[in-house]
Protein backbone atom coordinates (compact mmCIF):
# COMPACT_ATOMS: atom_id res chain seq x y z
CA UNK A 1 0.00 0.00 0.00
CA UNK A 2 1.36 3.44 -0.92
CA UNK A 3 1.64 6.34 1.53
CA UNK A 4 -1.36 8.05 -0.05
CA UNK A 5 -3.56 4.96 -0.08
CA UNK A 6 -6.50 5.10 2.29
CA UNK A 7 -8.06 2.30 4.25
CA UNK A 8 -11.69 1.75 3.25
CA UNK A 9 -13.91 2.13 6.30
CA UNK A 10 -16.90 -0.10 7.04
CA UNK A 11 -20.23 1.48 6.17
CA UNK A 12 -21.85 2.99 9.26
CA UNK A 13 -25.31 4.50 9.45
CA UNK A 14 -24.43 7.50 11.56
CA UNK A 15 -28.00 8.81 11.61
CA UNK A 16 -29.22 5.53 13.05
CA UNK A 17 -26.38 5.52 15.58
CA UNK A 18 -27.31 9.05 16.74
CA UNK A 19 -30.96 8.01 17.08
CA UNK A 20 -30.02 5.05 19.28
CA UNK A 21 -27.72 7.17 21.45
CA UNK A 22 -30.36 9.85 21.97
CA UNK A 23 -32.82 7.07 22.79
CA UNK A 24 -30.85 6.34 25.96
CA UNK A 25 -31.68 9.81 27.31
CA UNK A 26 -34.85 9.38 29.37
CA UNK A 27 -36.31 12.87 29.32
CA UNK A 28 -37.53 14.40 26.08
CA UNK A 29 -36.45 17.91 27.10
CA UNK A 30 -32.88 16.73 27.61
CA UNK A 31 -32.88 14.89 24.26
CA UNK A 32 -34.07 18.11 22.65
CA UNK A 33 -31.28 20.11 24.27
CA UNK A 34 -28.55 17.71 23.11
CA UNK A 35 -29.94 17.43 19.58
CA UNK A 36 -30.14 21.20 19.19
CA UNK A 37 -26.88 22.10 20.92
CA UNK A 38 -24.86 19.66 18.81
CA UNK A 39 -26.71 20.22 15.53
CA UNK A 40 -27.72 16.58 15.17
CA UNK A 41 -30.80 17.25 12.99
CA UNK A 42 -30.50 20.91 12.05
CA UNK A 43 -28.09 23.79 12.55
CA UNK A 44 -26.51 24.17 15.99
CA UNK A 45 -28.38 26.46 18.37
CA UNK A 46 -27.18 28.69 21.19
CA UNK A 47 -28.04 28.34 24.86
CA UNK A 48 -30.26 31.41 24.54
CA UNK A 49 -32.18 30.04 21.56
CA UNK A 50 -32.84 26.71 23.23
CA UNK A 51 -33.78 28.35 26.52
CA UNK A 52 -36.29 30.59 24.79
CA UNK A 53 -37.80 27.60 22.98
CA UNK A 54 -38.11 25.50 26.14
CA UNK A 55 -39.00 28.33 28.50
CA UNK A 56 -35.93 28.00 30.74
CA UNK A 57 -32.83 30.14 31.33
CA UNK A 58 -29.64 29.78 29.31
CA UNK A 59 -27.85 28.75 32.50
CA UNK A 60 -30.32 25.94 33.05
CA UNK A 61 -29.79 24.75 29.48
CA UNK A 62 -26.04 24.75 30.10
CA UNK A 63 -26.44 22.74 33.33
CA UNK A 64 -28.67 20.14 31.68
CA UNK A 65 -26.34 19.82 28.69
CA UNK A 66 -23.33 19.25 30.94
CA UNK A 67 -25.18 16.73 33.10
CA UNK A 68 -26.45 14.68 30.14
CA UNK A 69 -23.08 14.64 28.37
CA UNK A 70 -21.37 13.50 31.58
CA UNK A 71 -23.79 10.59 31.88
CA UNK A 72 -23.38 9.64 28.22
CA UNK A 73 -19.59 9.62 28.53
CA UNK A 74 -19.74 7.52 31.68
CA UNK A 75 -21.85 4.90 29.93
CA UNK A 76 -19.93 5.06 26.63
CA UNK A 77 -17.47 2.32 27.48
CA UNK A 78 -20.04 -0.27 28.53
CA UNK A 79 -23.64 0.40 27.67
CA UNK A 80 -23.95 3.25 25.16
CA UNK A 81 -24.99 1.81 21.77
CA UNK A 82 -22.43 1.57 18.94
CA UNK A 83 -19.71 3.67 20.58
CA UNK A 84 -17.11 0.90 20.76
CA UNK A 85 -17.58 -0.14 17.12
CA UNK A 86 -17.68 3.46 15.85
CA UNK A 87 -14.60 4.33 17.86
CA UNK A 88 -12.74 1.37 16.36
CA UNK A 89 -13.58 2.48 12.84
CA UNK A 90 -12.69 6.13 13.41
CA UNK A 91 -9.50 5.25 15.27
CA UNK A 92 -8.35 3.17 12.31
CA UNK A 93 -8.68 6.10 9.92
CA UNK A 94 -7.16 8.63 12.32
CA UNK A 95 -4.17 6.36 12.83
CA UNK A 96 -3.82 5.82 9.08
CA UNK A 97 -3.61 9.53 8.27
CA UNK A 98 -1.12 10.43 10.99
CA UNK A 99 -2.85 10.52 14.37
CA UNK A 100 -5.10 13.56 13.85
CA UNK A 101 -7.95 14.07 11.40
CA UNK A 102 -10.47 16.78 10.64
CA UNK A 103 -14.05 15.85 11.48
CA UNK A 104 -15.07 16.81 7.95
CA UNK A 105 -12.66 14.24 6.51
CA UNK A 106 -13.78 11.54 8.94
CA UNK A 107 -17.39 12.22 8.00
CA UNK A 108 -16.55 12.03 4.30
CA UNK A 109 -14.90 8.66 4.87
CA UNK A 110 -18.07 7.34 6.48
CA UNK A 111 -20.47 8.89 3.97
CA UNK A 112 -19.45 10.26 0.59
CA UNK A 113 -20.94 13.68 -0.01
CA UNK A 114 -21.50 14.30 3.70
CA UNK A 115 -23.01 17.60 4.80
CA UNK A 116 -22.71 19.83 7.88
CA UNK A 117 -25.25 17.79 9.84
CA UNK A 118 -23.23 14.63 9.13
CA UNK A 119 -20.13 16.46 10.38
CA UNK A 120 -21.95 17.48 13.56
CA UNK A 121 -23.01 13.90 14.19
CA UNK A 122 -19.49 12.55 13.82
CA UNK A 123 -18.19 15.33 16.07
CA UNK A 124 -20.78 14.41 18.70
CA UNK A 125 -19.79 10.74 18.64
CA UNK A 126 -16.09 11.66 18.91
CA UNK A 127 -16.86 13.67 22.05
CA UNK A 128 -18.45 10.57 23.61
CA UNK A 129 -15.79 8.04 22.58
CA UNK A 130 -13.53 7.30 25.58
CA UNK A 131 -10.36 6.75 23.54
CA UNK A 132 -10.68 9.72 21.22
CA UNK A 133 -9.84 13.38 21.80
CA UNK A 134 -12.02 16.11 20.34
CA UNK A 135 -10.36 19.35 19.20
CA UNK A 136 -13.01 22.06 19.15
CA UNK A 137 -13.24 24.45 16.23
CA UNK A 138 -12.33 28.11 16.69
CA UNK A 139 -10.63 30.87 14.71
CA UNK A 140 -7.35 28.94 14.59
CA UNK A 141 -8.34 25.26 14.40
CA UNK A 142 -10.74 23.09 12.44
CA UNK A 143 -13.05 20.65 14.22
CA UNK A 144 -10.81 17.60 14.60
CA UNK A 145 -10.22 14.32 16.40
CA UNK A 146 -7.13 12.55 17.68
CA UNK A 147 -6.22 9.32 19.43
CA UNK A 148 -6.06 9.82 23.20
CA UNK A 149 -2.98 7.60 23.43
CA UNK A 150 -1.09 10.05 21.19
CA UNK A 151 -2.50 13.47 22.01
CA UNK A 152 -4.52 15.57 24.39
CA UNK A 153 -6.43 18.54 22.98
CA UNK A 154 -3.75 20.85 24.33
CA UNK A 155 -0.92 18.85 22.81
CA UNK A 156 -2.60 18.91 19.39
CA UNK A 157 -2.84 22.69 19.56
CA UNK A 158 0.73 22.99 20.84
CA UNK A 159 2.15 20.73 18.13
CA UNK A 160 0.21 22.56 15.42
CA UNK A 161 1.87 25.71 16.71
CA UNK A 162 5.27 24.08 16.18
CA UNK A 163 4.37 23.30 12.56
CA UNK A 164 3.29 26.90 11.97
CA UNK A 165 6.51 28.20 13.55
CA UNK A 166 8.59 25.91 11.32
CA UNK A 167 6.87 27.15 8.16
CA UNK A 168 7.25 30.77 9.24
CA UNK A 169 10.96 30.19 9.81
CA UNK A 170 11.39 28.60 6.37
CA UNK A 171 9.62 31.65 4.97
CA UNK A 172 8.21 30.16 1.78
CA UNK A 173 5.88 27.34 0.66
CA UNK A 174 7.61 23.95 0.81
CA UNK A 175 6.81 20.26 0.83
CA UNK A 176 5.74 18.68 4.10
CA UNK A 177 8.93 16.57 4.26
CA UNK A 178 11.00 19.74 4.38
CA UNK A 179 8.75 21.11 7.14
CA UNK A 180 9.14 17.91 9.16
CA UNK A 181 12.90 17.94 8.57
CA UNK A 182 13.23 21.50 9.85
CA UNK A 183 11.36 20.44 13.00
CA UNK A 184 13.49 17.36 13.47
CA UNK A 185 10.31 15.31 13.33
CA UNK A 186 10.81 11.70 12.14
CA UNK A 187 7.34 11.27 10.59
CA UNK A 188 6.21 13.80 7.96
CA UNK A 189 2.82 12.08 7.82
CA UNK A 190 2.11 13.11 11.42
CA UNK A 191 3.29 16.65 10.69
CA UNK A 192 0.93 16.85 7.71
CA UNK A 193 -1.97 15.56 9.81
CA UNK A 194 -1.34 18.33 12.32
CA UNK A 195 -1.06 20.92 9.54
CA UNK A 196 -4.46 19.95 8.15
CA UNK A 197 -6.13 20.91 11.45
CA UNK A 198 -4.85 24.50 11.34
CA UNK A 199 -6.78 27.40 9.84
CA UNK A 200 -3.52 29.34 9.68
CA UNK A 201 -2.05 27.01 7.06
CA UNK A 202 -2.96 26.03 3.51
CA UNK A 203 -1.62 23.64 0.88
CA UNK A 204 -1.54 23.69 -2.89
CA UNK A 205 0.42 21.59 -5.38
CA UNK A 206 2.00 19.61 -2.51
CA UNK A 207 3.41 22.73 -0.86
CA UNK A 208 2.46 24.04 2.58
CA UNK A 209 2.49 27.64 3.69
CA UNK A 210 0.71 30.32 5.67
CA UNK A 211 -2.91 30.95 4.66
CA UNK A 212 -1.98 34.52 3.66
CA UNK A 213 0.58 33.35 1.10
CA UNK A 214 -0.83 33.48 -2.47
CA UNK A 215 1.24 30.47 -3.53
CA UNK A 216 -0.83 28.14 -1.36
CA UNK A 217 -4.05 30.14 -1.04
CA UNK A 218 -4.66 32.27 -4.15
CA UNK A 219 -7.65 34.49 -3.42
CA UNK A 220 -8.06 36.34 -6.72
CA UNK A 221 -7.18 36.13 -10.40
CA UNK A 222 -3.84 37.87 -9.92
CA UNK A 223 -2.77 35.37 -7.26
CA UNK A 224 -3.76 32.49 -9.52
CA UNK A 225 -1.74 33.98 -12.39
CA UNK A 226 1.22 34.21 -10.03
CA UNK A 227 0.90 30.53 -9.03
CA UNK A 228 0.61 29.41 -12.66
CA UNK A 229 3.71 31.35 -13.74
CA UNK A 230 5.68 30.23 -10.69
CA UNK A 231 4.82 26.58 -11.25
CA UNK A 232 5.62 26.85 -14.97
CA UNK A 233 9.02 28.32 -14.16
CA UNK A 234 9.22 30.45 -17.30
CA UNK A 235 7.36 33.10 -19.26
CA UNK A 236 3.94 32.35 -20.76
CA UNK A 237 1.55 33.95 -23.21
CA UNK A 238 -1.62 35.29 -21.57
CA UNK A 239 -3.68 32.76 -23.57
CA UNK A 240 -1.61 29.93 -22.07
CA UNK A 241 -2.06 31.35 -18.57
CA UNK A 242 -5.85 31.49 -18.99
CA UNK A 243 -5.92 27.91 -20.25
CA UNK A 244 -3.74 26.70 -17.36
CA UNK A 245 -6.05 28.31 -14.78
CA UNK A 246 -9.09 26.62 -16.32
CA UNK A 247 -7.33 23.24 -16.07
CA UNK A 248 -6.05 23.83 -12.53
CA UNK A 249 -7.27 22.62 -9.13
CA UNK A 250 -8.25 26.12 -8.01
CA UNK A 251 -11.66 26.37 -6.40
CA UNK A 252 -12.79 29.09 -8.80
CA UNK A 253 -11.25 28.80 -12.25
CA UNK A 254 -13.86 30.06 -14.70
CA UNK A 255 -11.91 32.98 -16.16
CA UNK A 256 -11.86 34.80 -19.49
CA UNK A 257 -8.72 35.45 -21.48
CA UNK A 258 -9.45 39.18 -21.45
CA UNK A 259 -9.72 39.20 -17.65
CA UNK A 260 -6.33 37.49 -17.41
CA UNK A 261 -4.76 40.03 -19.75
CA UNK A 262 -6.24 42.93 -17.79
CA UNK A 263 -4.87 41.64 -14.48
CA UNK A 264 -1.43 41.00 -15.96
CA UNK A 265 -1.24 44.64 -17.03
CA UNK A 266 -2.32 45.96 -13.61
CA UNK A 267 -0.11 43.89 -11.29
CA UNK A 268 3.53 44.91 -10.82
CA UNK A 269 4.51 41.32 -10.09
CA UNK A 270 4.18 40.57 -13.81
CA UNK A 271 6.42 41.91 -16.55
CA UNK A 272 5.66 42.04 -20.27
CA UNK A 273 8.70 40.39 -21.86
CA UNK A 274 7.44 39.80 -25.38
CA UNK A 275 4.36 40.15 -27.55
CA UNK A 276 1.59 39.04 -25.15
CA UNK A 277 4.18 37.12 -23.11
CA UNK A 278 4.61 37.69 -19.37
CA UNK A 279 7.06 36.64 -16.68
CA UNK A 280 7.51 37.25 -12.96
CA UNK A 281 9.39 40.39 -12.00
CA UNK A 282 11.17 38.42 -9.27
CA UNK A 283 12.93 36.40 -11.98
CA UNK A 284 14.91 39.51 -12.92
CA UNK A 285 12.89 40.63 -15.94
CA UNK A 286 12.58 44.40 -16.44
CA UNK A 287 10.00 46.76 -17.90
CA UNK A 288 10.91 49.03 -20.80
CA UNK A 289 12.01 48.81 -24.41
CA UNK A 290 14.74 46.48 -25.61
CA UNK A 291 17.03 49.51 -25.88
CA UNK A 292 16.30 50.35 -22.23
CA UNK A 293 17.27 46.85 -21.17
CA UNK A 294 20.49 46.97 -23.22
CA UNK A 295 21.35 50.28 -21.56
CA UNK A 296 20.78 48.76 -18.13
CA UNK A 297 22.99 45.76 -19.00
CA UNK A 298 25.83 48.04 -20.10
CA UNK A 299 25.45 50.27 -17.03
CA UNK A 300 25.59 47.24 -14.74
CA UNK A 301 28.68 45.94 -16.54
CA UNK A 302 30.52 49.27 -16.29
CA UNK A 303 32.58 48.39 -19.38
CA UNK A 304 32.09 47.57 -23.07
CA UNK A 305 30.68 44.10 -23.78
CA UNK A 306 30.83 41.78 -26.74
CA UNK A 307 27.51 41.58 -28.56
CA UNK A 308 27.14 37.88 -27.68
CA UNK A 309 27.47 38.71 -23.99
CA UNK A 310 24.99 41.57 -24.35
CA UNK A 311 22.48 39.23 -26.03
CA UNK A 312 22.96 36.66 -23.28
CA UNK A 313 22.35 39.19 -20.49
CA UNK A 314 19.39 40.87 -22.17
CA UNK A 315 17.66 37.52 -22.69
CA UNK A 316 17.77 37.03 -18.93
CA UNK A 317 15.65 40.18 -18.57
CA UNK A 318 13.45 40.15 -21.67
CA UNK A 319 12.02 37.41 -23.90
CA UNK A 320 12.84 38.73 -27.38
CA UNK A 321 14.54 37.54 -30.53
CA UNK A 322 18.32 37.87 -30.74
CA UNK A 323 17.96 39.80 -34.00
CA UNK A 324 15.86 42.42 -32.19
CA UNK A 325 18.67 42.98 -29.69
CA UNK A 326 21.29 43.24 -32.43
CA UNK A 327 19.20 45.69 -34.45
CA UNK A 328 18.86 47.91 -31.38
CA UNK A 329 22.61 47.79 -30.73
CA UNK A 330 23.42 48.80 -34.28
CA UNK A 331 20.60 51.27 -34.89
CA UNK A 332 20.13 53.20 -31.63
CA UNK A 333 22.20 56.35 -30.98
CA UNK A 334 22.71 55.55 -27.27
CA UNK A 335 25.11 52.74 -28.17
CA UNK A 336 28.55 52.93 -29.79
CA UNK A 337 30.87 50.27 -31.12
CA UNK A 338 34.24 50.38 -29.36
CA UNK A 339 35.84 47.40 -31.06
CA UNK A 340 34.90 44.58 -33.36
CA UNK A 341 31.42 43.33 -32.21
CA UNK A 342 31.90 45.16 -28.91
CA UNK A 343 29.60 47.91 -27.64
CA UNK A 344 29.32 50.49 -24.89
CA UNK A 345 26.98 53.35 -23.96
CA UNK A 346 27.50 56.36 -26.22
CA UNK A 347 27.87 58.74 -23.29
CA UNK A 348 30.41 56.63 -21.42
Amino acid sequence: MTESAEIALPVLNVESIIKDILGTIEREREREIIARRYGLYDRRETLEQIGELLGITRERVRQLEKSVMTKLRESAQDSLPHIVSVETVLSGHINNVGGVARIKDLSEQLKEGSNKIDHSRVSFVVQLAPNLVHVGEDDNYYNAASLKEHHSENSVRKNVGHVIDAIKKIGKPVGIKEVAGSMGHPDHKQVEALAFTSKKLATLNDRWGLIKWPMVNPKNIRDKIYVILYENGKQMHFNEIASAIRKSDFKRKDVTTQAIHNELIKDKRFILVGRGIYALKEWGFKQGTVADVISEVLKEAGEPLHRDEIVKRVLKKRFVKETTILLNLQGKPQFKRTAKATYALANS
